[in-house]
């Protein structure tokens, strides 16, 4: 089971229905094979995550999305413990669009990165933004 806790849905105009958000987030990680595991969502605002950026990044201001994953592909030893995939922030204000975020938070989770990859992640968005099998 797939448990996505959404947070802050008071910085957002454009209220997603928590079952989209969910199979954004579930299909994401379907393309890893992960079926369980909680993680949390956070819509924040620009001055939030200004903060979080400078603090865990390095950079200046505003960004439009961040990944915070701590069980990332390890293995559990104990699956009968739901995988605690981490945290993706999002600033709806500094977004053109939420459930691409969603994704690409989701995508971040699993240890993907389209800084270092060749185009690996951004492929699997575009085809899970879709609606195609990855």
């Amino acid at each position: 089971m797939l448990e996505v806790e959404v947070l802050g849905r008071e910085f957002t105009e454009a209220s997603l229905p928590l079952g989209e958000i969910e199979q954004l987030c579930a299909r994401a990680l379907h393309s890893a094979g992960i079926e369980h595991g909680h993680l949390a969502i956070e819509f924040v605002s620009a001055e939030r995550i200004a903060e979080l950026n400078r603090e865990f990044r390095g950079k200046q201001g505003p960004t439009d999305v961040l990944s915070f994953p701590i069980d990332e592909l390890e293995p559990l030893g104990n699956e009968a413990m739901p995988r605690e995939l981490g945290d993706i922030v999002i600033c709806p204000t500094h977004t053109v669009d939420l459930r691409e975020a969603i994704v690409h938070g989701t995508l971040h989770l699993i240890g993907m990165d389209h800084e270092t990859d060749d185009g690996e992640m951004l492929a699997l968005q575009d085809h899970i933004m879709r609606g195609d099998r990855p």
